[in-house]
């Protein structure tokens, strides 16, 4: 399954935030917390920690659960991954695209046609 320059694009945006990143590393490292112990581990306040839970949720890289009064939020790899992949074949992409451009500018320096190269001057 291909994941959408869209969907990349907004798991992308999330993860450019450093707190987010920090977010998702403590997540990680817990396996679930509520957003007042994550803030209690960051700089910011927990009203914060809940906008930025709230675009790591939209970009689907978290999911919360209800624990009685609390939202309990863990990390979902699987969006991650799905941009990871998407990455992937962008890459394998440009290398082939690359590749083609080398050939053909070998072919052209041995044809001759190398444009400013030392001997042709």
């Amino acid at each position: 399954m291909t994941t959408e320059p869209a969907a990349a694009e907004e798991v992308l945006t999330a993860l450019a935030d450093p707190t987010r990143r920090l977010i998702l590393d403590r997540l990680s490292r817990r396996g679930d917390a509520t957003a007042t112990l994550l803030a209690d581990e960051l700089p910011v306040t927990r009203q914060a920690v809940v906008k930025h839970l709230a675009v790591l949720d939209r970009a689907g890289l978290v999911t919360a659960r209800r624990d009685g009064r609390e939202r309990r939020y863990q990390v979902r790899p699987d969006g991650l991954a799905a941009t990871a992949r998407w990455m992937n074949e962008v890459a394998a992409q440009w290398s082939s695209r690359l590749s083609m451009i080398k050939r053909i500018a070998e072919q052209a320096e041995r044809a001759g046609l190398g444009g400013d190269a030392p001997g042709n001057l």
